[in-house]
């Protein structure tokens, strides 16, 4: 993945300094609580919603068994319709691929459809240092770029902003980047959206060259889907004479019928509308309407090796709908940036350290970015059992770093900070597997039950400093049991 990130504190610190930011909470409670309620009425008003959920379940896991098959059928139907594909292994690999097909046109500046993809390599970055520059058109990346900020939310980029900061952004910068913002401006809704429009529109005409990612991409016609509700994405995908679009490789369906699904399921988890204002699709190019040329770039970037990880490759089913985010009571108080990375919350969580590895202590640190409430899951809309996701990253952290091979072995170095977790655990499962030692401990845990501290010790005060130790019952289960016959006999 991109390098935007590096040198990001671990999870905790840049979570403990977000908390103390009395705006920002303010600004995420509000914002994530409106939209946790309107989806959750949008998504009542199906009577199949369950089913809906499962078919989607199974028709991303289908694709990522044949990956390979369909994304081959992809890149022929692509061609066949008169477009060019790529293929990315890295985000550096793709960076090059895009800035000089950028630079094959002659053109210094493109105009931008909001996408994940291109945040997850550092495309603008790259652009810039190419003496391109690249404009966000969307008006929560508008307002991120401008404000020399970073995206704190999939959907909602600049959810940690409120309407005063948003206005004076575009007091401030909008002049720098093109059509300076209206005099007089308020931070009235309306007021700023006709900023941002008469901000965009010039961009919107001058510009020859247009850059997207996509929600999906049909194997069978070769057709790429951007789904958006501001129109930005209509107009940077029909008026430039080239598009280049940046797709992660997890993105094909097989069929428009699998697409079906997704057009249901995508806009209610998202903004909670039926349908999403502007759904546009495109395959390759056709004479005297839209771009004279199209590249498609498939990225990699990690995603191979996630597919490998039966556990963690769910998380490629994501459809960046952002649920996740609303419901949850960690991202809720911590926001986006505290994850250090462009994909925030708890798909985030697991996305991240999967694409990126865990040698780092922003990405070692993200599993553990969790209560383990279930609420993400019970909210996704194909199914991806995040808890079970983020244990299973937990044990990779916890077990060892990096991978190494010796000779056909395969051998994890001891993870740094864990040490005391892995004694306990090594302490553990000799204590289960041998009963007359665990009877052993258990009665003198509660023989002893007074004496015991009401705080771990060394690390370990870190998780009961903010939570209660239970108490040791007088009476081990096992002697009770016994008595009891189970509870069918003696009582106590």
């Amino acid at each position: 993945m991109s390098d935007t990130f590096v040198g990001m504190p671990a999870f905790p610190e840049a979570a403990r300094e977000a908390v103390r930011d009395r705006t920002l909470r303010d600004n995420l409670r509000h914002a994530t609580h409106t939209i946790r309620a309107k989806r959750a009425k949008a998504v009542a008003e199906l009577s199949d919603w369950a089913e809906l959920r499962e078919a989607g379940q199974r028709v991303k896991d289908h694709t990522l068994r044949h990956l390979d098959r369909y994304l081959v059928q992809l890149e022929e139907a692509v061609t066949a319709a008169g477009g060019v594909v790529h293929w990315a292994a890295d985000a550096d690999e793709a960076n090059r691929i895009v800035t000089g097909l950028v630079k094959a046109t002659g053109e210094s500046e493109v105009v931008k459809v909001k996408s994940m993809a291109t945040q997850e390599i550092g495309l603008n970055e790259a652009l810039e240092a190419a003496g391109i520059r690249a404009y966000e058109t969307d008006l929560a990346e508008l307002i991120v770029q401008l404000g020399e900020d970073r995206p704190s939310h999939i959907l909602v980029p600049a959810i940690h902003r409120n309407r005063g900061e948003i206005r004076d952004i575009f007091r401030s910068r909008m002049a720098e980047w093109g059509r300076p913002a209206p005099e007089g401006l308020t931070d009235t809704p309306a007021e700023l959206a006709e900023a941002a429009r008469l901000h965009l529109r010039e961009k919107f005409l001058r510009a020859k060259v247009g850059v997207s990612g996509a929600n999906f991409m049909v194997a069978e016609t070769g057709t790429l889907v951007v789904v958006e509700s501001e129109g930005n994405g209509r107009m940077c995908l029909t008026l430039p004479e080239t598009l280049i679009s940046v797709v992660g490789i997890e993105k094909v369906v097989p069929t428009w019928r699998d697409l079906e699904v997704f057009l249901q399921t995508l806009p209610r988890s998202s903004t909670a509308e039926r349908m999403n204002p502007y759904t546009s699709t495109w395959t390759g190019t056709t004479d005297e309407d839209g771009p004279r040329a199209f590249h498609l770039v498939l990225l990699d970037n990690g995603r191979t090796d996630t597919l490998a990880d039966e556990v963690g490759r769910q998380a490629l089913r994501c459809i960046r709908c952002s649920a996740c985010l609303n419901v949850c009571p960690v991202y809720e108080r911590a926001g986006g940036h505290a994850y250090g990375s462009v994909y925030p919350g708890p798909i985030g969580a697991i996305l991240s350290p999967q694409l990126r590895g865990t040698a780092s202590e922003i990405d070692a640190s993200l599993p553990f970015a969790s209560s383990l409430c279930g609420a993400c899951y019970e909210v996704c809309p194909v199914a991806i059992d995040i808890p079970e996701v983020l244990v299973h990253l937990r044990e990779r952290v916890v077990q060892g770093g990096p991978v190494t091979r010796a000779g056909n072995k395969v051998v994890l170095k001891p993870a740094k900070g864990h040490g005391a977790e892995r004694a306990a655990m090594r302490a553990a499962r000799w204590a289960l597997v041998r009963p007359g030692a665990l009877r052993a401990g258990q009665r003198l845990a509660s023989r002893t039950r007074r004496l015991h501290p009401g705080t771990l010790p060394g690390p370990g005060r870190a998780w009961s400093d903010s939570r209660a130790l239970p108490p040791v019952p007088p009476k081990p289960f096992r002697d009770w049991w016994q008595r009891t016959n189970g509870g069918k006999g003696e009582t106590e």
